[in-house]
C-alpha cells in the first residue's frame, strides 16, 4: 500500500457541536470505538450530566449489529454472499471431505492435521471422554423430567470442579495466557477434556431421562458412533450405531462447530475475559445457547410444523404469520441474507438418512411451507430463505430424538468453537482485557432518600413486583399462625 492510500485509511470527523475536525485511522475496514471518547464538548446549560458529553461520545449499538470486539482468524462468514469458511476452507469442501474431529482440530489449531497428528488429536478426545464414578449420583439428583439442557449446563459447571490445575484462580491468572510450552500442554488438556466429556455428559442427560443405567465410552468407535453408542446401547453384543446415522450426525457436528461470534461464543468470550476457568466459560455458553432465539430454534421448527399439521393448512398459517399471528420458525438469519450455506448440506444429509428412516410425516408439511414462502413477496423482500434449522429438526426428529434434545445436540459440537475463540482470546498478542460494555444512562438524576413513611404509591405494571397466586401447601401454609401471628403479615 502506498503512502497516499496509507493516509486515506482515516475517518474524517466533524463535530457539529465545537466546530473541531478529528482524525480516526481505518485498520481492516474497522475504526477504534474508543477514538471517539477524544470527541467532546461542553455540557449544554439543562442538558443531564448523566450523559457524560465532556467525556467524549460513546457508541450506542443495541444488539451488538455492527461493533467488532476482537480481531479473529477463525470462521468468516459473508451474510450477503451466503458463504461460511472455516480457516479459509468453505463448509461445502469439509462437509463433503472432512469430519467433526479433523474440523475441530482445523478450527481450533488453525491448519489441517496429519495423519499422525489426527490420530494423536482423536485419541487424546476419546481418552478423555471418561467421566468420574462420583457423576452418576451427580446425575441422578436431576428431577426425572428436568430438561437435558439443564442437566448440560450444569454438567459442564460441575466437571470444573474436578481439575484444581485448570481454575486460574487457583493456579495464577496467567495459567493459559502466557503461551509457554507448559501453558498450552495444560490448555490442550482441557480442550480434550471438554470436547471428549461433551458427548459423555450429554449422553448421560439423555439416559437419566430415559430411566436407563449409564453406559461407559466405547474404544473404537468413531466421535459420533461413541455418541449414538453410549446413549443406545442396551447390552447388545457387538453393538454398532447405524453407519449412516453415524455418518449423518458427523455431518450435522461439523456445521455446528463454529458460526463466528453468535449469541454463545460471545458468552463465553465474556465470562471468558474474566480469566474464569474453560469449564465455567463453557457453562456460561451452554446456557446462553439454552434460548429459544438460539439453540432451541430447530426445536422450534418442528412444534411449529406439528401446529401447522397438514400440507393444505399451509396457506392460513403463512397469511397468520403475515398478520403477525404467528411465528415462522426456520427462515431467515440474523446474519444471511440470501441463503444459509449450511441449509443446502443439511437437505441432502436429511435424503440419506430418510432413506433408511422413512420420511418424516412432517416432510410434506416443511415443503410445502417453503413453497409457500419462497414464492411469497411477504417473504421474498424480507429475505426469509430457509436455514440450518429448517431441516436439522427433521433428521433429529427421524433419528427418533426427543423435541427437548434438540438444543443439545447443538451444544455438544458447538463446544468446539467456544473452545477454539477462548483459546484464541487466551492468547492473543496484547493479553486479555476483561470486557465491560458501556451503557448509555437514561435512568433518574441525582435524587434524595425518602423515609418509608413519606412514600407515595407508585403505579404501573414495571413499577411493583406482580402479585402471585398460591395454590396447594403453600396456601394451607399462609393460613396457619406462627408466634399467634399470621403467616402472610410476615
Amino acid at each position: 500500500m502506498g503512502a497516499s492510500q496509507e493516509k486515506n485509511q482515516t475517518l474524517t470527523v466533524r463535530d457539529n457541536r465545537t466546530g473541531k475536525v478529528y482524525t480516526i485511522p481505518i485498520d481492516d475496514n474497522s475504526v477504534p470505538a474508543t477514538a471517539f471518547k477524544a470527541i467532546k464538548a461542553p455540557r449544554l446549560p439543562g442538558e443531564r450530566e448523566e450523559n457524560e458529553t465532556e467525556k467524549g461520545l460513546r457508541i450506542a449499538d443495541r444488539g451488538f449489529l455492527n461493533t467488532a470486539v476482537i480481531k479473529s482468524k477463525i470462521t468468516h462468514i459473508d451474510g450477503d454472499a451466503g458463504v461460511l469458511r472455516y480457516r479459509g476452507y468453505p463448509i461445502e469442501q469439509l462437509a463433503l471431505k472432512s469430519s467433526h474431529l479433523e474440523t475441530a482440530y482445523l478450527l481450533i489449531y488453525g491448519v489441517l492435521p496429519t495423519k499422525q497428528q489426527h490420530n494423536v488429536f482423536q485419541s487424546e478426545v476419546h481418552r478423555h471422554s471418561a467421566m468420574h464414578a462420583d457423576s452418576e449420583e451427580f446425575f441422578r439428583s436431576f428431577r426425572y423430567d428436568a430438561h437435558p439442557m439443564a442437566m448440560l449446563t450444569s454438567a459442564f459447571a460441575y466437571l470444573g470442579s474436578y481439575y484444581a490445575e485448570a481454575n486460574p484462580s487457583l493456579e495464577g491468572q496467567n495459567l493459559y495466557t502466557t503461551g509457554t510450552p507448559e501453558s498450552l500442554t495444560i490448555m490442550d488438556k482441557q480442550i480434550y477434556r471438554l470436547i471428549g466429556k461433551a458427548t459423555t455428559l450429554a449422553a448421560m442427560a439423555y439416559r437419566v431421562r430415559q430411566g436407563r443405567e449409564f453406559v461407559t465410552p466405547p474404544h473404537g468407535l468413531s466421535y459420533t458412533g461413541s455418541f449414538l453408542y453410549q446413549m443406545d446401547h442396551l447390552g447388545q453384543e457387538d453393538y454398532r450405531p447405524n453407519p449412516v446415522l453415524e455418518k449423518a450426525l458427523d455431518v450435522l457436528f461439523l456445521l455446528h462447530a463454529d458460526h463466528e461470534l453468535n449469541a454463545s461464543c460471545t458468552t463465553v468470550l465474556q465470562t471468558g475475559s474474566s480469566l474464569v476457568d474453560p469449564y465455567s466459560a463453557i457453562a456460561a455458553g451452554c446456557a446462553s445457547l439454552y434460548g429459544p432465539l438460539h439453540g432451541g430454534a430447530n426445536e422450534a421448527v418442528i412444534r411449529m410444523l406439528i401446529s401447522i399439521g397438514k400440507p393444505e393448512n399451509v396457506p392460513s398459517f403463512i397469511e397468520a404469520v403475515k398478520r403477525r399471528e404467528k411465528v415462522l420458525s426456520g427462515f431467515g438469519h440474523r446474519v444471511y441474507k440470501t441463503s444459509d450455506p449450511r441449509s443446502f448440506i443439511v437437505r441432502k444429509t436429511a435424503d440419506e438418512v430418510f432413506k433408511i428412516t422413512g420420511k418424516d410425516e412432517l416432510l410434506e408439511t416443511a415443503m410445502a411451507l417453503h413453497e409457500a414462502a419462497m414464492k411469497d413477496e411477504y417473504f421474498i423482500k424480507r429475505k426469509l430463505a430457509p436455514n440450518v434449522d429448517f431441516c436439522s429438526g427433521l433428521i433429529y426428529r427421524a433419528m427418533g430424538f426427543p423435541l427437548d434434545f434438540f438444543p443439545v445436540l447443538f451444544a455438544v459440537p458447538r463446544v468446539v468453537g467456544w473452545l477454539a475463540h477462548w483459546r484464541q482470546m487466551m492468547l492473543q498478542e496484547g493479553g486479555v482485557k476483561i470486557w465491560r460494555p458501556r451503557q448509555i444512562f437514561v435512568g433518574a438524576a441525582k435524587r434524595d432518600y425518602v423515609p418509608i413513611e413519606e412514600r407515595s404509591v407508585v403505579t404501573g405494571i414495571k413499577n411493583a413486583p406482580s402479585p402471585i397466586a398460591h395454590s396447594g401447601i403453600m396456601k394451607r401454609t399462609m393460613l396457619g399462625t406462627f408466634k399467634d401471628k399470621p403467616l402472610t403479615k410476615l
